[in-house]
């Protein structure tokens, strides 16, 4: 059975499945994902967190026990002979071999491309190739050509210093935009490997594609030829392409059944191995067994899924709740997708998130892991062909010490093909809305960010120690994401600060929308060890705004990686055991609960207004989930002997407890209405992307930040004890201000002690910078929104209305600076 959110299919599956494509049975699981959630319809897609296979990026590559291709249902070359040979060196200085010429024939009829000229074997092209395709698109859709990469200079001036490697770089990179266009037809062709590699179906039979240079012989067996490893061997070109067509049976059926059981079997040179297909679409771990079997999916037109909607418009302001299908229950157990579609979908949707990022699409044989490329050779990429170097990196540079993982050479050829057909693939099967890559920082650099400490100097960005090749692939990736899916959203996970990270691959920068501003979790943690007596409000600030001009963020106080065992949650830093016996409302509060629900709030608002252009939150830590996440593991021996003991394969921490945050005799539930009330406020005001952000007030004695975001005016006491009368807060706008958020609400768990009714009229005269101000009542530890009731008129009397004049205070009188009412540039930490 297939189920379907809106135009989102979720399957139903035990965890033993893992990928598959949009047409897929019940019994299946996939990972990884996200959607975007329209005001009319509870549920949308938007984008991926890491795709289980690659070490470094996850996004965009397969999990390495369960690679997938996507069903191309009877398009490319299957029906033909394909002498496909691919470069798996690219020469430095390579040359014009061959100029390729299409004939486009009628609607129904198949378009055939052949070289005219043959390449030099280092290039690996194809001496002659076939492709077979039928029209799906009345407008092809196309990548537009690179651009000229020098606006990066303008943006930034202290980049012309470092000229000299970025543009090697962004040269790198459009040498390789111009050797695929030549010898691929282009990066939109190049990025659909799957029409061309793994198992491609047609009228006549099942063509079967495999690069695997370093094996001596391969046979493809499975429960069609009950493995015989006799019955169909494969050729293999000169360039490491190993084929085999299997035409009908006689009775027209397809000569592998779909559903059954498949396998590679290879001579190498580390001997005789069965691999699952690198291009596979659906592997499954039989209960009981410990290797996986590929499986040959294709099913019946009738069963394949049909998306209902078009593809949602991303939204300017981004939201996102990162999640997890499996642990998404309230129970103990693994949980289906059927299950999060009906019982957590609607939950985000109440919350006021607009986009979900679901982790682990992919299945992995190790449960608990959200990525990377496994170095598991039974099942994986690793040594798929018996070399050490076929999709990775030789020796030591090819190995990651601490994930215990295997890294992709990111200038190889087919590495290229295989991550870009990936990241199109989920884009195109599932309909996908974007990706977030993690552990980019690894990518980026040789040593991987490994005991290195970024200080932001350039000369640690710019120099050997980084990984141009895997830099020019996330070059490559974000443009063909961008140029084929406008509306997509790629977040990058980088550590180390990487100028140009999120500046437009046309510009000269990597391509990234986003960055996750990562240091704002380690600094929260680095604060709650302090006295409240220690927290320097500069300090709070200054990393909340420590990012790059004209380079959006996500923000985030904590996400899943502080809710994961051994680490601790912002709110279990909080409160900790007493959360186990003083959250009940019938029963009196203690000093920490009532301090860590306080700050609770104000941590998280605090976070989403001053920290990006984009908020992320970790199912459940909304309402301050008060346990952490251990996945059923068993004992895990380490390559060093070193055993790490596991659990028991207990479930018990495998879950959220959602019904904690909704039980109205708890307190969590007035932390998770406050969390709700931050997502519909930013809504409704978009204080997230607005232009105007300014920090009027740091005040280190009485622990308030005050600052402005559009028309929004944040307030922020800190303070353990004082609270302040006749506060005076300073604004940009004239006019009638009023309480749209505060955390003190008693439906937020808080005291009450503001008036919500309370109007707050603006006066001239300048204070904190600011062209006026108006006065407040900022009790101790509280957060509170005011915004300007624009266009509204001032309450004289009963009887009489007068508007509110926009008066101007004397230019003489003004700093240069400020000389213009509307100035929407000031720095965000001046």
């Amino acid at each position: 059975m297939v189920y379907s959110v809106s135009d989102l299919r979720l399957p139903c599956s035990p965890s033993v499945y893992s990928f598959s494509q949009s047409s897929f049975n019940a019994s299946r699981r996939s990972s990884s994902f996200s959607l975007l959630l329209k005001k009319d319809l509870f549920s949308r897609k938007i984008f991926a967190q890491k795709s289980s296979y690659d070490s470094d990026s996850s996004p965009l590559t397969v999990a390495s026990k369960k690679v997938l291709v996507p069903d191309d249902q009877g398009e490319g070359a299957s029906s033909l002979t394909d002498e496909l040979e691919s470069p798996s060196t690219i020469s430095d200085d390579p040359q014009v071999i061959h100029d390729v010429e299409s004939e486009e024939m009628e609607d129904d009829t198949k378009i055939e491309v052949e070289e005219q000229e043959s390449a030099p074997k280092e290039l690996s092209t194809p001496l002659k190739r076939k492709i077979s395709t039928e029209k799906s698109e009345a407008k092809p859709r196309t990548i537009p050509p690179p651009g000229i990469g020098q606006k990066i200079y303008e943006i930034d001036p202290s980049l012309l210093d470092f000229r000299q490697h970025l543009d090697y770089r962004y040269a790198q990179y459009k040498r390789m935009r111009e050797e695929i266009d030549k010898y691929e037809g282009g990066l939109e062709v190049f990025s659909r490997g799957y029409e061309k590699l793994g198992f491609i179906g047609s009228e006549m039979g099942i063509t079967y594609r495999e690069w695997a240079p370093g094996a001596k012989s391969a046979a493809l067996i499975g429960d069609f030829n009950n493995w015989n490893p006799n019955a169909d061997i494969m050729n293999r070109n000169e360039f490491g392409v190993w084929e085999i067509f299997l035409p009908n049976n006689a009775d027209g059926s397809p000569a592998i059944p779909h559903g059954s059981r498949v396998k590679i079997r290879m001579e190498t040179p580390s001997g005789i191995k069965d691999s699952i297909p690198a291009w596979i679409k659906f592997s499954v771990q039989a209960p009981g067994e410990i290797p996986y079997n590929g499986i040959y999916y294709d099913p019946p037109e009738e069963e394949k899924y049909v998306f209902k909607h078009p593809r949602p418009q991303r939204p300017k302001s981004l939201r996102i709740y990162e999640s997890h299908v499996g642990m998404s229950s309230p129970e103990p157990m693994i949980n289906t997708y059927a299950n999060f579609r009906d019982d957590v979908l609607p939950r985000i949707k109440r919350l006021g998130y607009n986009a979900v990022q679901i982790m682990a699409i992919q299945e992995h044989s190790y449960y608990a892991s959200f990525g990377h490329a496994s170095n598991n050779v039974l099942d994986g990429l690793n040594m798929f062909d018996g070399t050490d170097g076929h999709y990775f990196h030789t020796g030591s540079r090819g190995h990651h010490s601490v994930w215990d993982s295997r890294l992709f050479n990111y200038g190889s050829w087919e590495v290229l093909r295989y991550l870009l057909s990936n990241a199109r693939w989920w884009l195109e099967e599932y309909k996908f809305d974007g990706y977030r890559f993690d552990g980019v920082t690894s990518m980026m650099y040789i040593h991987h960010g490994l005991q290195v400490g970024f200080t932001g100097n350039y000369n640690e960005y710019f120099g050997y120690a980084t990984d141009v090749d895997a830099v020019v692939y996330l070059m490559l990736v974000n443009d063909m994401i961008h140029g084929l899916y406008p509306e997509a959203v790629t977040i990058g996970e980088d550590v180390s600060g990487m100028p140009t990270f999120c500046i437009p691959v046309q510009d000269g920068g990597v391509g990234f929308d986003y960055r996750l501003h990562m240091a704002i979790a380690d600094k929260w943690i680095e604060i709650l060890k302090k006295r409240d007596e220690d927290w320097k409000m500069g300090e709070i600030v200054h990393t909340l705004t420590n990012r790059r001009w004209m380079e959006k963020c996500v923000a985030y106080a904590e996400s899943h990686d502080q809710a994961l065992v051994g680490d601790k949650t912002i709110a279990f830093w909080l409160m900790d055991k007493d959360m186990y016996e003083f959250m009940a409302l019938d029963r009196p509060s203690t000093a920490l609960i009532d301090r860590g629900i306080a700050l609770h709030k104000m941590i998280r608002l605090v976070t989403m207004g001053l920290g990006g252009e984009g908020y992320l939150n970790f199912m459940g830590n909304e309402f301050g989930h008060p346990e952490w996440i251990d996945f059923p593991r068993g004992d895990q021996r380490l390559p060093n002997g070193v055993v790490i003991p596991g659990n028991g394969y207990s479930y018990d921490k495998c879950r959220r407890r959602f019904d904690l945050g909704d039980a109205d005799y708890l307190r969590y539930r007035g932390m998770q209405e406050f969390d709700q009330a931050m997502q519909h406020v930013e809504e409704k005001y978009g204080f997230m992307t607005s232009e105007h952000t300014y920090i009027s007030r740091k005040d280190e004695k009485d622990r308030v930040i005050v600052f402005e975001r559009g028309n929004l005016v944040f307030v922020f006491n800190f303070h353990w004890n004082n609270s302040y009368f006749d506060y005076r807060v300073g604004c940009a706008k004239p006019g009638k201000y009023k309480i749209v958020l505060d955390s003190d609400d008693p439906l937020f768990g808080g005291f009450g002690r503001l008036d919500h009714n309370a109007e707050y009229f603006s006066f001239e005269g300048w204070f904190d910078d600011r062209p006026r101000s108006f006065m407040v009542y900022a009790p101790n530890r509280t957060a509170v929104v005011y915004a300007l009731v624009e266009d509204e008129p001032k309450v004289v009397n009963d009887l009489e209305l007068v508007e509110i004049p926009e008066t101007v205070k004397p230019a003489a009188a003004e700093p240069v600076k400020e000389s213009e009412p509307d100035e929407e540039s000031e720095p965000l930490d001046s």
